[in-house]
């Protein structure tokens, strides 16, 4: 058993959560989880849920390119993982599938800080014509949150929290996409549901290496594996554009 990382909201914000364009945050402190389980591959298909698309086989790179980050470390297989090992300053890798959902799905994996003090698996995705970054443990190695929203970062939006990651621990991380929201959770606790309509939806220039879809490091080594993406059901995208429900 582990304890979920100790997460609080940002002071200091940019501009304050209103109207439309607020964020309903979801912290949790001292909660005791289950870690997620080795091996998990995504294939599951729970009642009510649709089949997951494996996009990573544990064994090798099909699927996938390193990132021609300038000063880039090494990306290799080690331990049913993808290992990038710290750049000067960006490690990365993108995916080479083709016809991968844009718009109502679900994006799961598990990654692991190896070393260093900042993001350690940043996921870039699709969010239908546009795209944005889930930053694990940037600016300092403590800031997780959505960037960029109306083209601010998740160290000033509405989105940042504070979460302290432990090295070598393995975190299962979980994203929603759907029109109105962008939901994400760590290890199956909410971290943040943010309301995206009418916002303009971005990368930091240096993410667009990673689009259509990737994870990127920053002067930090990382790990990823049972990395699955899957369509949302229709009424699971019906929950997820109510901020004021959950649906696990």
């Amino acid at each position: 058993m582990k304890t979920f990382p100790e997460a609080r909201r940002l002071i200091g914000r940019s501009r304050p959560a209103s109207g439309r364009h607020h964020c309903f945050i979801a912290v949790v402190l001292g909660s005791l989880i289950t870690p997620a389980a080795a091996g998990q591959t995504g294939n599951s298909q729970p009642a009510g849920k649709s089949a997951a698309l494996v996009l990573f086989d544990g064994k090798s790179l099909g699927g996938w390119k390193p990132v021609d980050f300038h000063g880039a470390g090494v990306v290799k297989i080690e331990n049913g993982a993808i290992v990038m090992l710290a750049g000067r300053s960006m490690t990365g890798i993108t995916s080479t599938h083709k016809d991968l959902p844009k718009m109502n799905y679900e994006l799961s994996y598990e990654a692991m800080r190896l070393s260093g003090q900042d993001f350690f698996a940043a996921a870039t995705f699709p969010v239908g014509s546009s795209f944005i970054t889930l930053v694990n443990g940037g600016w300092g190695g403590n800031v997780t949150g959505f960037s960029s929203l109306d083209g601010i970062d998740a160290s000033e939006n509405d989105t940042g929290q504070f979460v302290k990651y432990q090295d070598k621990t393995w975190y299962r991380f979980r994203v929603r996409v759907t029109s109105d929201v962008i939901r994400s959770w760590i290890d199956d606790k909410e971290l943040v549901a943010a309301d995206i309509q009418g916002r303009r939806i971005s990368t930091r220039i240096e993410m667009r290496r990673n689009q259509p879809l990737g994870f990127a490091t920053w002067e930090t080594s990382g790990a990823v594996r049972n990395i699955s993406i899957r369509p949302l059901t229709a009424a699971e995208v019906a929950v997820n554009n109510k901020l004021n429900q959950q649906d696990q």
